[in-house]
């Protein structure tokens, strides 16, 4: 059982539940936003979600065998503690039943279209693992819009069936706090994904890969990545200026667990060097991600005041 559960990645897996949940109970809700989810159609919608990750997870693992006998060999799972068949049809019936909550999900909310961005996710995520991983750039890119739409299917599935000419306003209002969030995520990943490449260039190297830092060299990836670091400080800096400077609670939340940690971040890109440096850089990301998610539970606060 702790081998399916580090196969699939459940850490991560939780972390998705988590902001799917603070999107409903702690933005939607508290400000009664016409919704088209209970709770029924929500678990729905978070099932579906973490099954098609999952899987996505497990694809992942089977073509980066390789790799991970380079790059972490005390934690390779596949052929290890589970069989690449066994491993291969849990991608299968995880996908199976993504796709399927997804179709059922669509159909309930009347927007049968909806289930197209189900299929999209499962077929981008299984191009990823096979291909996309080992291009330049494009992949980082590829797997990080993955984890904003994981944030913004949330305020398609709950918002928009609702829409009407009377709510508009209101519905596109909490739809781009939500899209923000989700480009938050974006930004965060991809920083992260850079890190993780660079901690991981030998395996990646040896596996053939065109991952930013073999193609540009390591030295120079450093550098790409102390650059794009400063791209969410200094949105963070814009958006309390700009959005929160009216609110003490909300101002000091982001000082001391977003943006600090992000300056932390930058000065420490700018000494690292070896494999854990970079490993620590990418733990210190996910961090930077799980409490700017939390912060969802000031908007009652924010707003409301």
């Amino acid at each position: 059982m702790l081998a399916f559960l580090n196969l699939i990645r459940c850490k991560n897996l939780l972390m998705i539940a988590l902001v799917q949940l603070l999107i409903k109970y702690a933005l939607l809700e508290p400000f009664g936003v016409q919704t088209s989810l209970g709770t029924f159609g929500i678990s729905l919608l978070i099932l579906s979600t973490i099954s098609i990750a999952a899987a996505g997870n497990i694809i992942n693992d089977i073509h980066d065998i390789e790799t991970d006998f380079v790059n972490k060999p005390r934690k390779v799972i596949v052929g290890n503690a589970i069989s690449e068949k066994t491993s291969y049809q849990l991608f299968i019936i995880l996908n199976v039943v993504g796709v399927g909550l997804g179709y059922y999900l669509s159909l309930r909310v009347n927007r049968a279209s909806f289930f197209s961005i189900f299929v999209m996710i499962s077929v981008l995520l299984y191009i990823y693992a096979t291909y996309l991983k080992r291009t330049f750039i494009v992949g980082n890119v590829v797997i990080s819009v993955l984890v904003a739409l994981s944030i913004i299917i949330v305020g398609v599935f709950e918002l928009l069936p609702s829409i009407t000419p009377f709510n508009q306003k209101i519905q596109l209002t909490f739809f781009k706090i939500i899209f923000d969030y989700a480009l938050f995520a974006f930004i965060i990943n991809l920083l992260r994904e850079i890190a993780k490449d660079i901690e991981d260039i030998n395996g990646d190297y040896k596996a053939q890969m065109n991952t930013l830092p073999i193609v540009i060299g390591r030295e120079r990836a450093k550098n790409v990545l102390k650059f794009l670091n400063f791209i969410p400080l200094v949105g963070f800096v814009f958006y309390i200026i700009s959005n929160l400077y009216k609110h003490p609670m909300a101002v000091s939340y982001f000082l001391v667990f977003v943006l600090g940690p992000l300056i932390f971040i930058c000065i420490k890109t700018f000494g690292a060097e070896t494999k854990k440096d970079f490993h620590q850089l990418s733990q210190m990301y996910k961090w930077v991600m799980l409490f700017g998610m939390l912060s969802l539970l000031l908007y009652k606060f924010i707003i409301l005041n």
